[in-house]
C-alpha cells in the first residue's frame, strides 16, 4: 500500500470515527441529563402518563437538532473563512461575524418581536456586514493575519455594545438575554429552529458544491485568478455563505464561539487540507464536539446547568492563545 492509500485510509477512518462518536454522543444527549430518559419507554410506550415521551419530545430531541445544526454550520464557516482569509486565526467568532449577526437579532428582536421568519435574515445581514466590515479595515491598514484578527475582535466589541444598548432600551428584546450572550440552548424549540434549518441546509450544499473553487483560492488570489477563477467574486460569495451559516446558527443558539475555529484546525490536521473530505469532516465533528459539550454542561451539575458557551469557551481560550503561541514568527 503506497502512500496516498494510507492517507485515503486514514481520511476514511476519520470520517466513520467521528460518525459513530456523532451517534453515541447523540443517544447520550437525549438519555442524559436531570432526569434520565428511558429511549424505550420513551418510543415505544403509551403516551399517556409518559413522562420520558415528552421529555423526548419537547426537551431533549429539539435540544439535539440544534446541537446538531449550530455545529455543523459553525464549523463548516469557519472552514470557509479560514480558507478564503488564508488565516487560521479566522473564524466567525474573532471576526465579527457572529457579534454582527447577534446585533441585527437583537434590533429584530425589539422592531419586530415574535416575527420568527425575519431573525435568520436579521441575523445574515448582520454576518456579512460584520465581515465586510473587518475585511475592509484590515485591507485599508494593512492586511495581515494579526491585523485582521485585530480588526475582527474591535469591531466584534463595539457589537457587542450595540446589543447591550438595545437590551438595556427594550429589556424584553431577547429573552434570557444572558443565554444569548454566553450561547446556549436553554429552552430550546422546535419553532425557532425550523425557521433556521433551510439557510443552514442551503447554505451548506451551496459550500460543498464549491468546494473545487474553495481549493483554488488556498492557493492565493493571484493563482487562482491564473487558473481561470473569478477570485474576488468567489471570495465575496464563499464569505456570503459562511454568513449565512453563522447567521443561522447565532439566530437560535446565540454568539456561541469557537466552534468554528477550534474544529477546522483538528480536522485539518486529521484529515488535510482538502475540501472534499475537510469539509463533511468538520461538519460532523462541530456537530459531536456541541453535542458532546452540551450534553456535559446539563449533567455534570444537574439539576442545574451550565450555559454550553462557558464549556465552548473554556476549551477555545487555550487553544486560541496555543495558536497565538505557535504562529509566532512562524514557528514555536
Amino acid at each position: 500500500m503506497n502512500n496516498s492509500q494510507k492517507y485515503s485510509t486514514r481520511r476514511t477512518k476519520v470520517l466513520l470515527l467521528t460518525a459513530l462518536l456523532l451517534v453515541l454522543g447523540s443517544l447520550a444527549c437525549l438519555c442524559c441529563g436531570a432526569e434520565a430518559v428511558d429511549l424505550r419507554k420513551a418510543l415505544f410506550g403509551e403516551t399517556v402518563g409518559n413522562t420520558s415521551k415528552l421529555i423526548l419530545l419537547y426537551v431533549r430531541l429539539p435540544r439535539l437538532c440544534a446541537c446538531l445544526l449550530a455545529g455543523s454550520a459553525l464549523a463548516t464557516a469557519g472552514v470557509v473563512i479560514q480558507t478564503v482569509l488564508a488565516n487560521p486565526l479566522a473564524a466567525p467568532g474573532t471576526i465579527g461575524v457572529n457579534s454582527g449577526a447577534g446585533l441585527m437579532v437583537a434590533l429584530c428582536a425589539a422592531i419586530a418581536p415574535g416575527n420568527l421568519k425575519l431573525v435568520p435574515v436579521a441575523a445574515l445581514i448582520g454576518a456579512f456586514l460584520g465581515t465586510m466590515l473587518v475585511m475592509t479595515i484590515a485591507e485599508k491598514t494593512g492586511a495581515s493575519r494579526m491585523t485582521l484578527v485585530l480588526a475582527g475582535m474591535a469591531i466584534s466589541t463595539v457589537f457587542s455594545a450595540g446589543i447591550d444598548a438595545v437590551v438595556t432600551f427594550v429589556p424584553d428584546a431577547l429573552t434570557g438575554y444572558s443565554d444569548f450572550r454566553i450561547g446556549g440552548f436553554s429552552g430550546i424549540g422546535m419553532n425557532r429552529l425550523k425557521v433556521a434549518v433551510w439557510p443552514i441546509v442551503i447554505g451548506i450544499v451551496l459550500v460543498w458544491l464549491l468546494r473545487n473553487e474553495l481549493d483554488l483560492l488556498m492557493l492565493g488570489t493571484d493563482r487562482a485568478t491564473s487558473l481561470g477563477l473569478p477570485a474576488k467574486k468567489m471570495r465575496i460569495l464563499l464569505l456570503a455563505l459562511a454568513s449565512l451559516l453563522a447567521g443561522a446558527a447565532v439566530s437560535f443558539a446565540g454568539l456561541l464561539g469557537f466552534v468554528g475555529l477550534i474544529i477546522p484546525h483538528i480536522m485539518r490536521r486529521l484529515v488535510g487540507e482538502e475540501s472534499s473530505c475537510l469539509l463533511p469532516a468538520s461538519m460532523l465533528g462541530g456537530a459531536t464536539v456541541l453535542t458532546v459539550c452540551d450534553t456535559l454542561s446539563r449533567t455534570l451539575f444537574a439539576p442545574y446547568e451550565l450555559p454550553v458557551g462557558i464549556v465552548m469557551s473554556l476549551l477555545g481560550g487555550p487553544f486560541f492563545v496555543w495558536l497565538l503561541w505557535r504562529r509566532k514568527g512562524g514557528h514555536r
